[in-house]
């Protein structure tokens, strides 16, 4: 069994964590003269820091509990926290697989630690043969693996993702940021195996709430009580967290929602690879696809000159277009434009 207190900086370990006034007093009603807040307005008073009653409509809703629950100002603070809790500076490694979420190794690179990007193969999968070598080097703290992967849109095999947990001795990360739109199960329930998982999911983008900034971390409560430990104290917003407990009570929506994304994913991933220019369309469990094309800069700026709007990620693989799926009238506008589009 790993032991995560090992896993962690010495510094982190013996660090005295921030004690705000809602850690002093945790009711809800009484004469407030705490926190230095202005008494007058509707604003005027700090968050919840632990965002309880967010964590409880998020445990019934994703069917975990609420121990194993902490929340981030996005995915990439809790990006940011993880590497601030096990990498040391200028000495340790994380291992990414590309091409992958770019935060990662700006986090990185900002917190001074080395990475180490091992390319997908040719299907965006995890060439284990160059991965299992390095499990070994005592400098390596942490995994990313990004399922679906993003630019990709493909769900890694889960064989390989269960092999890298239980043989890796310091932590992995699986972000699972798009996991709504795959019909392939999460992830979540290796956390109550294995101590060493942190599993990211998202408001942002099945939910809906990608201007409210709230990343979700599941994990055990060892890791859980180091997050707490060195985030900002008051890190979600009490109109966030109201945001997404306004989300969280019409699941319904959210569902319908999602459905209509997954249909219109494979009505445009069809009707596209009819289309002259599109050379390939790439599977996707996300809500996005990956197009290859003859030449992604002159098609991306001719679309932009019709006021659409998509990713070019030629910089990362090459004459690829990541297309995130709209409104079905938003995708037919896409396919009208790229049928007249000839090069």
């Amino acid at each position: 069994m790993i032991d995560i207190d090992l896993l962690v900086r010495e510094n982190v370990r013996g660090l005295r964590q921030y004690s705000c006034a809602r850690d002093d007093f945790k009711g809800e009603t009484g004469v407030f003269m705490d926190a230095n807040e202005n008494p007058y307005g509707r604003l005027n008073r700090y968050p919840d820091p632990y965002q309880v009653k967010l964590k409880n409509a998020i445990a019934s809703f994703r069917e975990v509990k609420e121990e194993n629950i902490f929340l981030g100002n996005g995915s990439d603070e809790i990006i940011d926290l993880c590497f601030r809790i096990f990498c040391r500076p200028g000495e340790d490694k994380v291992l990414t697989f590309t091409p992958t979420y770019g935060m990662y190794e700006v986090s990185a690179s900002v917190n001074d630690i080395e990475i180490i990007k091992v390319p997908l193969n040719s299907n965006f999968q995890i060439d284990m043969d160059r991965v299992i070598p390095m499990l070994s080097d005592k400098n390596l703290k942490v995994i990313f693996i990004c399922s679906p992967n993003n630019p990709s849109g493909n769900a890694m095999n889960s064989g390989d993702v269960e092999f890298l947990v239980s043989e890796f001795r310091g932590m992995v990360i699986i972000d699972e940021a798009y996991i709504d739109f795959s019909d392939k199960p999460s992830f979540v329930k290796l956390i109550e195996k294995h101590p060493n998982l942190i599993i990211m999911q998202t408001f942002s983008k099945a939910l809906g709430l990608a201007a409210a900034r709230i990343g979700i971390a599941l994990t055990n409560t060892a890791v859980i009580k180091y997050l707490n430990k060195i985030k900002p104290p008051y890190n979600v917003s009490t109109i966030n967290q109201l945001a997404a407990l306004r989300k969280l009570t019409n699941t319904e929506s959210y569902r319908n929602q999602v459905d209509s994304i997954k249909r219109e994913r494979e009505r445009l991933s069809e009707i596209l690879k009819s289309v002259k220019i599109i050379k390939e369309v790439y599977p996707s469990d996300a809500n996005f696809l990956l197009v290859k094309v003859p030449d992604a800069n002159f098609i991306y700026d001719t679309l932009i000159e019709r006021n659409i709007i998509v990713r070019n990620r030629n910089s990362v693989i090459d004459n690829c277009l990541r297309i995130t799926i709209g409104k079905p009238s938003e995708n037919n506008k896409l396919i009208k434009a790229l049928q007249t589009i000839t090069k």
